[in-house]
């Protein structure tokens, strides 16, 4: 049986577009992106407010995103490049996927253990979840920067596991990217996904034990698994 579940946050906890639409803007913009090539090196059509499939936004850590762009910037640190990011990260406007106090209470009142797991860094991931009204609720928060590297490696999830005495098998990771549900996989978990992120349910279903419209849908699929 599930005793724990451990989320991706954008695209699972928070609606990716309308969040991260505004911070890819908004770098861009500080960068002076005027004739669109780092748009399109991060795959944003500003336009739409969308993100390619490929987008490296969608599933790679901060550090990973900027070494793509640092290229591209002649004359900025790496060191400088990061600082901004992770600030305007830390500053975005975060877009709830559902009503996270009430979802992620219910899960919790089941006796759950519940952790996050993000490209993100540490401290925006946080200061997020803090901003929704749900940091209390989790054992355990790590981003890219944590110690325990970024995903689709497992090494956030285990650290979970190992913090909180669980089993991997009883475990769900729950996320809306492959990334996120390799990691799963990789940690010996059982991989959710869901469609609040840029994949769509053929990009994700042949990599998940079940594919669910958003995390709402969380205590339903664990009340169909105990009545097997």
């Amino acid at each position: 049986m599930i005793e724990a579940l451990i989320f991706d946050k954008d695209g699972t906890l928070f609606d990716f577009r309308l969040s991260w639409g505004a911070w890819t803007r908004n770098l861009l913009a500080e960068l002076g992106d005027a004739d669109g090539r780092l748009a399109q090196v991060l795959g944003y059509d500003s336009a739409r407010n969308d993100f390619a499939a490929d987008s490296p936004v969608i599933a790679m850590t901060t550090p990973e995103i900027a070494d793509i762009l640092l290229p591209h910037l002649p004359g900025m640190r790496l060191e400088e490049l990061l600082e901004r990011m992770n600030q305007l990260a830390a500053d975005a406007p975060m877009v709830p996927a559902v009503d996270l106090p009430v979802v992620l209470g219910a899960l919790r009142a089941r006796g759950l253990k519940l952790g996050l797991a993000t490209n993100d860094t540490e401290i925006p991931a946080r200061r997020h979840l803090a901003g929704a009204g749900v940091l209390e609720l989790f054992d355990f928060v790590a981003g890219c920067d944590s110690g325990f590297g970024g995903k689709p490696a497992p090494g956030q999830l285990l650290a979970f596991v190992a913090q909180c005495g669980l089993t991997p098998g009883r475990v769900a990771m729950v996320g809306d990217s492959l990334h996120d549900l390799d990691a799963g996989r990789a940690a010996g978990m059982q991989a959710v996904a869901v469609l609040t992120g840029i994949a769509v349910r053929a990009d994700l279903e042949a990599h998940a034990d079940v594919v669910l419209t958003d995390i709402s849908g969380l205590g339903p699929w664990i009340d169909g698994l105990a009545a097997v």
